[in-house]
């Protein structure tokens, strides 16, 4: 047990100091219920900015890789792996460069989402060791950071939910100017 916990938090430093300075402000999910298990998920990414290293502007290559790994890329594909035709877009939105994803799926568990039984609410964990992301809002109950899950209703056939990634400031570059120039070759 030590040892695992020991290998997630050297993972995640790794992660941390090797990890790109990509990111977003806000993401904005919602999840469709078409059927007992299925539906369909939609992710939005507000504001895709990279932030500064050590003072130093790399919002060039932060777009190549927003590019390259995402848009062309198939580490959505990896993220969501039981996930079924994913499609993803790059747009422009109130002086924003912001990116819709969508994907739908057979199995509450592809979008990780959970429901321990038919009656039982439905879940998702916002607390991974990894993750970057916290609560804002939803159209659900979130328990707080003691049980960082949201929670909604059976009854409800969409499921929203937003979160915070990061908050601008001085040290973030909008990938904007990047994404206008890259649409117009």
């Amino acid at each position: 047990m030590k040892k695992a916990s020991l290998f997630i938090l050297v993972l995640g430093i790794v992660s941390f100091i090797l990890g790109g300075c990509l990111t977003c402000e806000k993401k904005e999910y919602t999840f469709e219920l078409t059927g007992k298990n299925s539906g369909k998920l939609t992710i939005r990414y507000i504001n895709i900015m990279s932030v500064m290293d050590d003072s130093t502007d790399v919002s060039a290559d932060d777009f190549e890789e927003l590019v390259n790994t995402y848009l062309y890329g198939d580490q959505l594909e990896s993220d969501y792996p039981d996930a079924i035709n994913i499609q993803k877009n790059l747009y422009e939105e109130d002086s924003m460069l912001c990116a819709e994803v969508t994907m739908e799926f057979n199995d509450l568990a592809s979008v990780k989402l959970f429901q321990y039984d038919k009656k039982s609410p439905y879940m998702l964990a916002l607390a991974n060791a990894l993750d970057t992301e916290s609560y804002y809002e939803s159209n659900g109950t979130f328990g707080g950071e003691n049980m960082p899950l949201v929670f909604w209703p059976t009854d409800l056939k969409t499921l929203t939910l937003q979160t915070q990634v990061t908050v601008p400031d001085e040290t973030s570059v909008s990938l904007l100017d990047q994404y206008r120039q890259w649409k117009e070759k």
